[in-house]
């Protein structure tokens, strides 16, 4: 156990000091001496919620190419942001992106907030996004708390509150150690300690610039915190997903609603993602809403598509099918997409499983 806490001074300095020869080189962030740009530190924090820093560097290249500025965005079709973001997941980040471009754009004049009430207000960011830009774009001394940080004052503290529960508790301690000026840098530099140093497994305590005031370093149980609560077991759900393809190859797909899970994106029709075990026939029959199997030829069930979210599984059936008589099909909401432009269309990662799943088993 560590007798004394660290002062915020000698802790941020600690910090600061090897922020200023490891700091890592990401593309959101200005080089030393730069004013940080506000849209780049926005449509990092998005991208980075619950997604790895080496997934989101290309993405965020290429939504830079594409729309320079929030105004720019803002001026986007949302299926253009849609097809940009495929492959990242957790899509509802994406609407909310191009919402809250557009609440800047207009408005704003295209100028993100200064002040976290401001920044709160946009669609799309929590405390924790709007802390971080407050901090890292407009130098405010916000408290920014991730995943990295977290780990990082629970073991300082060692604190024995589970997760979630101890989130209130982190961010206070947090909030004591946080300093007034260079509050960017130090945030950013914290993320950087809990991404390379202060690991979930074999943590580097070595090399570490406050592991002589860390209570879990001195006790040696680091990797026992943060604390956590017992995992809930993921149910398992199931659906029948239908491969129809017309006489020239075009495949049926439709557009998801806006709201809830892939929100937004193109899929192939399936039945409710149930919890019960499904008769294939009968699906097929539900997605053609009535109409009748005849109208189908060549059907064969493809391989299994098993993807998983963040509170439960999917276990897809894809069914192939060839369509004898286009002209004889209505499909509500139903469109016709040559499987040459999927990657035009707005796919999530589970539909490019479904592709992948049903041509390989050709």
């Amino acid at each position: 156990m560590i007798h004394q806490m660290p002062s915020r001074k000698s802790f941020s300095a600690a910090i600061l000091d090897w922020y200023d020869n490891h700091a890592r080189r990401l593309p959101w962030r200005s080089l030393p001496g730069e004013q940080p740009d506000p849209y780049h530190v926005w449509l990092s924090e998005i991208m980075l919620q619950q997604t790895t820093v080496a997934t989101v560097g290309p993405y965020f290249r290429k939504f830079l190419a594409r729309w320079p500025s929030v105004t720019d965005m803002a001026k986007a079709p949302l299926d253009d942001i849609l097809t940009a973001w495929a492959g990242l997941g957790y899509y509802a980040r994406a609407r909310n992106l191009h919402k809250c471009a557009i609440t800047v754009a207009r408005e704003h004049n295209g100028v993100f907030p200064d002040n976290m009430a401001g920044l709160l207000a946009l669609p799309g960011i929590g405390p924790y996004t709007a802390a971080a830009i407050s901090a890292i774009a407009f130098g405010k001394a916000e408290t920014v708390v991730d995943g990295n940080i977290e780990r990082i004052i629970s073991r300082l503290y060692r604190i024995r509150t589970p997760l979630p529960t101890a989130k209130k508790e982190i961010t206070e301690l947090a909030a004591k150690l946080t300093p007034t000026e260079r509050s960017g840098d130090y945030a950013q530099a914290l993320m950087d300690i809990g991404a390379g140093i202060c690991l979930p497994r074999n943590p580097k305590c070595s090399v570490c610039p406050v592991s002589p005031c860390c209570a879990a370093f001195a006790a040696d149980d680091m990797e026992n915190y943060p604390v956590k609560a017992p995992k809930k077991i993921k149910p398992m759900r199931r659906a029948v997903i239908l491969w129809l393809q017309r006489p020239d190859g075009h495949v049926l797909m439709r557009r998801r609603e806006e709201k809830g899970l892939l929100g937004g994106m193109m899929e192939f029709p399936s039945t409710d993602w149930v919890e019960e075990t499904l008769e294939t026939e009968a699906a097929v029959e539900h997605l053609l809403q009535g109409q009748s199997s005849n109208l189908l030829n060549d059907i064969s069930v493809r391989k299994q598509v098993r993807h998983t979210f963040t509170h439960f599984h999917l276990e897809l059936q894809p069914v192939a099918a060839r369509l004898a008589s286009p002209e004889k099909l209505e499909l509500d909401g139903a469109v016709w997409i040559d499987p040459r432009e999927f990657d035009n269309h707005a796919l999530p990662t589970l539909m490019t499983k479904v592709v992948k799943a049903v041509l390989e088993s050709q």
